[in-house]
């Protein structure tokens, strides 16, 4: 087990354990504003547990279990079109910007096609269809969902091609607290489906996800604290110029660095 992910672990055995209906109860936040964190280990261990330490003012983050479960392995394929319209429209801050993506949750089996794009004030805002076996992730329902959610929130038409741009996987702890969520991932291993390359993140750093209603919780206070600051990353265009490094994205240029070294 890498030092990552024995942190996630960890992290999650400490806590109280609490059922999916009570995270998305407490903090389901498809609609939220979201910091991204590149945590070593050591200030990791120490961050979950100040944060799970049941003497906390308001009561101690809880952990998602499903099945006795704790944490959990993720898989998600990108769509794109063939001019990766939108890993550039993130690089340039386009306003009218959106991922597309297949998820799978391997512990159980479930799949989801979902889009996430901003909202006006710059917030994290999540559409999802469950997807069923044997369903096709650009089969007519879920280019149906993708065209009524663009032209809905954006009033533009969907792409008319799209294909897998990028497959990520990695090893995920959720700490839920009322109205703030915090994603913990290790073990990141993306692949460009287009070259069959891959890159593999820096087992000794966790990516740390804060997701609530406002600007600053307390999570992110707790991490300046420690000197750790937001960083431009996401997966997908994290992950995609980390393989293709002809593309252009000085952007997030310091965050690969540091989250993929072998690459750099």
């Amino acid at each position: 087990m890498i030092p990552a992910v024995r942190a996630l672990a960890r992290a999650a055995m400490a806590a109280r354990p609490v059922p999916l209906a009570d995270v998305q109860a407490r903090a389901e936040l498809l609609a939220r504003f979201d910091h991204s964190y590149l945590v070593p280990v050591e200030v990791f261990a120490a961050f979950a547990a100040e944060l799970t330490d049941r003497r906390r003012p308001g009561g101690p983050f809880a952990a998602l279990c499903i099945n006795g479960r704790r944490w959990f392995r993720y898989q998600s394929v990108y769509y794109d079109t063939p001019d990766l319209r939108s890993f550039h429209d993130h690089r340039q801050g386009s306003r009218l910007r959106y991922k597309i993506r297949e998820r799978l949750y391997e512990d159980t089996g479930e799949r989801q096609f979902e889009i996430k794009l901003k909202g006006r004030r710059g917030e994290t805002v999540k559409h999802r269809q469950p997807l069923m076996p044997g369903d096709e992730p650009l089969g007519a329902a879920p280019r149906g969902f993708l065209a009524s959610v663009l032209d809905r929130s954006y009033g533009i038409a969907a792409p008319a091609e799209l294909g897998r741009s990028l497959q990520t996987a990695y090893t995920r702890t959720t700490l839920v607290a009322d109205g703030q969520r915090i994603t913990c991932d290790a073990a990141l291993l993306c692949r460009d489906l287009e070259t069959g390359r891959t890159v593999r993140a820096d087992g000794g750093l966790v990516l740390v996800e804060t997701k609530t209603t406002g600007q600053l919780t307390e999570a992110d206070r707790l991490l300046h604290g420690y000197g750790v600051h937001a960083a431009e990353f996401t997966k997908y265009c994290g992950g995609l110029a980390a393989l293709r490094p002809d593309l252009s994205a000085r952007h997030w240029q310091r965050a690969v660095r540091t989250a993929f070294p072998a690459a750099a």
